[in-house]
Parts: C-alpha cells; structure tokens; sequence
C-alpha cells in the first residue's frame, strides 16, 4: 500500500538500490529481461507499477500530474525501506516522472538515467518547431504505431504491447489517456536546469530512430541539462525492450561511471 492505496511492484537483487519507472501504457512486468540485465550489474531493483497501471491503484484527480507521479513515486521509496538515495532510472513516461521525483524530492535520488526520455521542450513536424505544449494526440499516435517497426523489433516488442499495455488500458482507461496527455505535452526544462545547477548526476539513453521522442527533443532535454554523459543506440524509442542485452552492456559502463558497484552473477528479476 502507498499512500493507503494497492501498489504493486518488482524486486530483485542486492548492492545499492535502484527504482526504475516504466514507458506509458506499460508496467514493471513489461521490463523484466532487460531488469535482469540491470540486476547482473549489482544493483538491488525495485520496479514499480506507477499508479493506474499493473493494479496499482490510480492517483486522484487533484494530483494527476508529472508532478502527482513524482511525489508518488518518493512515497513508495519511503514504504518499501529505501533508506538512502537512489540511482532512478526512467524509460520515456517513466522518465519524465523521474526528473519531476529528482527534482521536489532531491534527498531520494543520486544520479539519473533517462532512457528515450520525455521532457524535451520542443517537437518538429517537418521543417518547422512547435513546442511541446502543442504536440497534437495524431502526430503522437503516427509516431507510436511507427516505432514497432522494423519486423525483428515488432516480434519482441509487440507481445509486450498486447500483454501489457491492452489490460491496462482495459482496466483504467481515463488513467491510461490521461497519463498519455501528461507525457505527449511534457516540456520539463526548467526542472531539468536545476538538476543542472544542483550537479545531478545523469546519463541520457536515446535510440537513433526514436520518432516518439525526436531528435529534437533529445538535444533539447540534453541541452537544458547542461553536459550529461550520452549513449546513442541503434534502435527506436522501444529499443531496451528490443534489445536487453544492449541495454545491459550500456547500463555497466553507467554504473561504472557513476561510482556503483558491480557483480558478475545474475540473480533472476520477480514479479
């Protein structure tokens, strides 16, 4: 229970804590190959389903925000024992609600790692930049349907697709939409520049086709942060879903970087 409502969540692993937030639509369950990867690395996982998705009970109306999300996600640290600040990782939607929990709750997170993250200020239809703001549902749409392309990626990625993200859908819709419109309209700029200002640790994570988050919004999000350490892959914007062996190679090197410790055997991510 967090905040006296259902929550359910992964765990797996030993060494220093790391919560990782999950894609819209999605839940932790959608990640469980690549989390085993990250867990090989010697971090204890706690993999939340944020609220509205994966059972875990949906946020009230008043608090149904990025904002709302962040403060839910520091209060599911506090319940579950994490007493020390953690490594936060977020893979789009996810992402968004990582910067938003870094940024009000700064005491809860180390070091970030965003992950084909929303946040970026602007998106570019053709030639032209409109801000995020005014991103409108088809263009996110077009682009979400796109990037289950090519064949090889769309056998691995579209079964999590439909065992994931259809019974959410199904069994809170207005959560669903709404958490949607919250990551299609995200511009987090200004919490990413003081991220910047208080020496944040982050690394960003892109895939080279992402067309969901564009190149633009990937320089824009990298801008506002000022210098973080950078990884681009071959791969759209589902590419750790595609790819988790990719992912895991990526995230030692980031553990590396960021000062955490290492283990070489693999210990099995639970539902």
């Amino acid at each position: 229970m967090v905040d006296g409502r259902p929550a359910f969540y992964g765990e797996a692993g030993e060494g220093p804590p790391a919560v990782f937030l999950h894609g819209w639509g999605l839940d932790h369950k959608s990640y469980k190959r690549a989390l085993a990867r990250l867990v090989r690395a010697g971090v204890h996982v706690l993999a939340p389903a944020m609220p509205g998705f994966g059972g875990t009970a949906a946020l009230p109306g008043e608090a149904m925000n990025l904002g709302g999300y962040g403060d839910w996600v520091a209060e599911f640290m506090r319940t579950v024992g994490v007493r020390e600040p953690a490594l936060m990782l977020g893979h789009s939607f996810g992402g968004g609600v990582a910067i938003l929990a870094a940024h009000d709750h700064p005491t809860c997170v180390r070091s970030l790692v965003l992950i084909n993250s929303i946040g970026g200020s602007t998106w570019q239809p053709g030639n032209t930049l409109r801000d995020m703001l005014h991103r409108p549902p088809w263009d996110w749409g077009i682009h979400l349907a796109a990037d289950l392309l090519p064949g090889r990626q769309a056998s691995r990625v579209i079964p999590v697709i439909v065992g994931e993200a259809l019974p959410n859908l199904i069994r809170d819709p207005r959560a669903f939409w709404k958490a949607g419109g919250l990551a299609r309209r995200a511009d987090l700029s200004s919490e990413l520049e003081t991220l910047r200002r208080r020496h944040m640790p982050v690394a960003v994570l892109w895939g080279q086709r992402d067309r969901v988050v564009s190149r633009k919004s990937f320089d824009d999000l990298c801008r506002a942060l000022g210098q973080p350490d950078v990884v681009t892959l071959p791969g759209s914007h589902s590419w750790m879903l595609a790819d988790p062996d990719s992912f895991g190679e990526v995230m030692t090197n980031v553990l590396a970087v960021f000062g955490m410790a290492t283990a070489e055997e693999a210990v099995e991510v639970t539902a």
